[in-house]
């Protein structure tokens, strides 16, 4: 007996069938490699923190013009170990140490805190040591233009200059708010102060700029990218939001 193609019921359970085998297959293949996306995550969050205190190829290499490079994944979970001595986990007035804390998704706890103001955000926060120097290595999360941005700031042992930094994004435009990740942009804030004296400022990507050079590192400015002011914005924000939480600790510190 031949199938009624035509008819409506076919067209249901044929469209029935289909959803359930295309269901099957991603369901299959997320399950597959979600191992690989998850350590692929933890690979590049090792490399973005490593980056921000100046470790990357070129540390490792000693050709400068590796200084670009992150630290390759079959080399930085080895490396991360070597340069962050300790990992730490700040709970309000409670702080220990924790060997994943650098898994901890600051997004998630930002969230949790909009849910239950009672909930007490955790932070996690990062030392590493080169060559005798020690740095301090705060993650920070904030809003560009289109979505979401995000980094680390690495300061100096007097929690006041900046060593380096990383930033990334989700959904900047090209060519503009995506410059946040362009060299010419994140080493402005290299030597960069956060403090104005005893009163902690932040970093502000200021636009028109009187130090387009980068010469004045006491002035709390970097020059902003053309065409790209809201993003430079939510750089300015996330900064000085998200530092400002650790200050407490960090005052326990000098």
């Amino acid at each position: 007996m031949a199938r009624n193609t035509e008819s409506n019921v076919y067209t249901v359970l044929f469209a029935i069938g289909m959803v359930l085998v295309v269901g099957s297959l991603l369901a299959f293949t997320a399950s597959y490699f979600n191992p690989t996306i998850t350590l692929n995550k933890k690979l590049e969050k090792q490399q973005n923190i490593l980056f921000a205190m100046g470790i990357n190829e070129a540390t490792l290499s000693g050709n400068e013009d590796d200084a670009t490079s992150f630290v390759t994944t079959d080399k930085v979970t080895a490396e991360f170990t070597k340069y962050i001595t300790t990992q730490l986990v700040i709970e309000g007035d409670k702080v220990t140490q924790d060997s994943l804390a650098y898994l901890i998704d600051i997004k998630k706890e930002s969230d949790k805190v909009k849910a239950d103001a009672s909930y007490t955000r955790k932070l996690p926060l990062f030392i590493g040591e080169e060559k005798g120097e020690k740095f301090y290595i705060v993650p920070v999360r904030g809003i560009g233009l289109w979505d979401a941005i995000w980094g680390y700031i690495a300061l100096k042992d007097d929690l006041k200059t900046v060593k380096g930094v990383f930033f990334d994004h989700k959904g900047e435009t090209p060519g503009l708010g995506a410059n946040i990740t362009a060299p010419y942009f994140y080493e402005d804030f290299a030597d960069e102060q956060i403090y104005d004296g005893t009163q902690f400022k932040g970093i502000v990507v200021a636009k028109g700029n009187a130090d387009p050079k980068n010469l004045d590192k006491n002035d709390n400015e970097v020059d902003a990218m053309a065409g790209a002011t809201i993003t430079g914005d939510g750089v300015t924000a996330m900064i000085k939001k998200d530092i400002a939480m650790y200050l407490p600790y960090f005052n326990t510190l000098k």
